[in-house]
């Protein structure tokens, strides 16, 4: 049957996007070393949240950031 129900572990498999990146994960996506991401929530040039002791990046301020770069830059 192709167009039949999906088998439930098929479902239970399904993958969620991530929200929240570390600032490791953050460094590692933009080619960065950590200390420089530390800067950037430093200086709130990128915003982040604390959960416990965690401090967590949303990825949309991570591509705001991005598009915030591009944006500058072609203005050059």
């Amino acid at each position: 049957m192709l167009g039949g129900p999906r088998p439930a572990r098929a479902e239970s498999k399904m993958i969620m996007e991530r929200l929240l990146l570390s600032p490791d994960e953050v460094a590692e996506s933009l080619g960065v070393c950590r200390s420089r991401v530390y800067d950037l929530l430093r200086t709130r040039v990128l915003p982040s949240v604390k959960i416990g002791r965690a401090r967590r990046v949303p990825v949309s301020a991570v591509r705001a950031y991005v598009d915030q770069l591009t944006d500058s830059s072609d203005l050059s």
